[in-house]
């Protein structure tokens, strides 16, 4: 491990981690819109004389650090992207953009990534090897890191290994989350449309009811999950919205239903697409009905690698803030980080962040999200960490 206390460097940093992250979090910015966000990054890479890009994947910054050695290309990845959310918080630094807020922890997670550039642009002359730092734009729409892979992030130089994190608030301080394989899940969506014959609500038997036809097909939907899928696999489908007819005395000609598709293997996820396809289709028949299904692709799992989160998990337990490592830690939340590990070794961890100041628990993507600003610094250490692992020499 290396011999560098990142920790009580980035505890030294820890006023400024908070004035910026509380900065942030007061300038909120949807997907491909995060202009302001950019603009300060860049300008802080910028001061610490590292070689940056800007508008990659439109509104994406991407810096290089070049150490003195050769050595292997670390990816270091940060989202910086907001939710359509009015916060309910009343905290002095709260959200001044009506109807927007920092409600996953983005604001920290640029953060922290910034102070990682601090931390190792002053061992510059010891690092073995590189430091790409992407700040990515449009994470919560699962098509930011796509938009810059398309432009190149990953080109010029290609990574070796891939690093990143996410502060995680159903986890208490000190906790770390670092599992092997998949640890979230890929997210679909879909919409089923049903067509049907409109008639008079008194009459059904003179039409072929959308809306009855919908309903079975919901139903059928879990059937997948409990008599198709292995009961050792995990997948989660979601109808979230319904739509069809507008009066109360009309049997309507066409209904609607979206929702999403979550599952921790692409192969479960192409399973269970076709297995819809069938069940709405012919459920459809029966009823004389048609049912057309189509989807989108958001995301792929986020696999760590092996090899890379052991190697993480070393140094992790030298932090003296780290009160234990959680090796079970997994969602089905999504993240379009996949896209940067699909074929580069790495492993993305959670940090316990959980505000316990709060008089109830609000999780991610609540109006009343927060989380321990204590995670900024301890996030700061282990990402450094992380990155050091691979290029600065062993103790």
């Amino acid at each position: 491990m290396t011999a560098i206390d990142f920790q009580a460097q980035a505890e030294a940093l820890g006023d400024q981690l908070i004035a910026r992250r509380r900065d942030l979090h007061q300038h909120p910015e949807l997907a491909f819109e995060e202009f302001r966000t950019a603009g300060i990054v860049a300008e802080a890479l910028n001061k610490l004389g590292l070689e940056v890009q800007t508008g990659i994947g439109k509104t994406g910054v991407i810096a290089i650090l070049e150490g003195a050695h050769d050595g292997p290309t670390v990816l270091v990845r940060a989202d910086m992207d907001a939710l359509p959310i009015h916060e309910q918080n009343d905290f002095v630094y709260g959200s001044t953009v009506p109807g927007k807020m920092h409600a996953c922890g983005h604001d920290g997670h640029v953060t922290i990534a910034l102070g990682v550039a601090q931390l190792l642009t002053e061992q510059r002359a010891s690092i073995a090897g590189r430091v790409k730092f992407v700040f990515q734009p449009a994470e919560e729409v699962g098509r930011g890191a796509r938009a810059m892979i398309d432009d190149g992030a990953l080109l010029d130089p290609r990574p070796d290994v891939s690093v990143g994190l996410h502060l995680w608030n159903s986890m208490p301080y000190g906790m770390i989350g670092i599992a092997d394989g998949a640890t979230m899940a890929g997210a679909s969506v879909f919409t089923v449309k049903i067509t049907g014959k409109g008639s008079h609500a008194a009459l059904p038997h003179q039409g072929a009811d959308p809306v009855i036809c919908a309903a079975q097909i919901i139903g059928a939907f879990q059937t997948i999950i409990s008599r198709n899928l292995d009961p050792l696999d995990t997948l989660v489908i979601s109808v979230t919205t319904v739509k069809a007819g507008d009066a109360y005395n009309v049997i309507p000609q066409e209904a609607e239903m979206c929702g999403t598709v979550r599952a921790f293997s692409v192969k479960t996820r192409d399973f269970t697409f076709e297995r819809m396809r069938v069940i709405a289709e012919q459920y459809a028949a029966a009823l004389g009905c048609q049912a057309e299904l189509s989807f989108e692709h958001l995301t792929i799992p986020v696999v760590n690698d092996n090899a890379v989160a052991a190697r993480l998990r070393e140094h992790f337990v030298a932090l003296d803030d780290v009160t234990a490592l959680d090796l079970t830690a997994r969602t089905m939340g999504s993240e379009d980080v996949s896209y940067f590990m699909d074929d580069i070794p790495g492993a993305y961890f959670f940090v316990g962040a959980r505000d316990e100041t709060q008089d109830t628990y609000y999780g991610h993507h609540h109006p009343r999200f927060s989380f321990d600003e204590r995670a900024l610094t301890l996030g700061t250490a282990l990402l450094a960490s992380a990155v050091a692992a691979y290029v600065l020499p062993e103790a």
